[in-house]
């Protein structure tokens, strides 16, 4: 069996795009950028560039957004920039067309997807999602975290979860791109992300009238969401099923703004 520094590396995409103007966590930072909004004193897309340069399984890293003055004025991402260890491209409208634009301007085999805002992500996370990825024999595969995790966590934490009849489970803001044909899930995915906060219409959206109306009477497994969702876009989807709590957890509000401050702070008190 291969070693993991044998294996062909994932070329990473961040997304890291400010959605819309007012956003009240970009508000927080000096440039109005959400992506450089800084928690616990460092902007959150330096974290996430960091834990992806420590990542075993992780080779070139491509930005798509912020706009390129702004990172231009960061001197940490204008160094990265310079030295050619990070490229990025200019944010399209939304973040699947960002991820479309980043695939297609990649053209790599193995793309590893995340965002900026994934502030609590560490190394072993991305390295346990991608080495599951490799394994799942899927086209494409999605990180999930059951909301118990979560809150054995985060016990006063609210998050958006999918309520199946495993359990339910939040999105986690990792997707592993391994085959050309796995593109036609990122189209796919602007279809529905304007609904992402509204679980129902997403499940109605992706999985059709007979699946949505099992989902709704609690008997939908995940494994069966996941065969539905593959048989309408056309490529083998999977999930990765994390069993870290920090991985379900971005920023979106000022309400996950203090979460991640204080997480960070208590990993500094007990460090591993």
């Amino acid at each position: 069996m291969k070693s993991a520094s044998d294996l062909a590396r994932f070329s990473a995409l961040v997304l890291a795009g400010d959605r819309h103007p007012g956003d009240p966590v970009a508000a927080l930072g000096a440039s109005d950028c959400k992506a450089l909004t800084p928690v616990h004193g460092i902007p959150m897309l330096h974290r996430v560039v960091a834990t992806l340069q420590a990542s075993d399984q992780i080779d070139q890293i491509t930005l798509v957004g912020p706009h390129r003055p702004l990172l231009d004025g960061d001197p940490f991402m204008h160094a990265l920039l310079s030295s050619g260890v990070v490229s990025a491209l200019e944010p399209a409208a939304s973040p699947s067309a960002s991820a479309l634009k980043g695939l297609q301007h990649i053209a790599a085999d193995l793309v590893f997807v995340t965002t900026a805002d994934h502030a609590l992500l560490r190394p072993e996370m991305v390295d346990y999602f991608l080495e599951r990825s490799r394994s799942s024999g899927c086209d494409v595969t999605v990180a999930v975290t059951p909301l118990k995790t979560v809150l054995a966590m985060f016990p006063d934490n609210r998050r958006t979860a999918i309520k199946l009849h495993d359990g339910p489970y939040c999105g986690s803001n990792m997707f592993a791109f391994m085959t050309p044909e796995s593109e036609k899930l990122a189209a796919f995915w602007t279809n529905i992300e304007q609904q992402r906060k509204n679980p129902r219409k997403v499940i109605a959206k992706a999985l059709g009238f007979a699946a949505t109306l099992r989902y709704l009477l609690g008997i939908l497994s995940l494994d069966q969401a996941m065969q539905r969702i593959s048989a309408i876009v056309g490529v083998r989807v999977g999930v990765v099923v994390m069993p870290f709590a920090e991985a379900a957890v971005d920023v979106d509000s000022l309400s996950d703004h203090r979460l991640v401050e204080k997480t960070l702070q208590q990993r500094e008190l007990t460090p591993d």
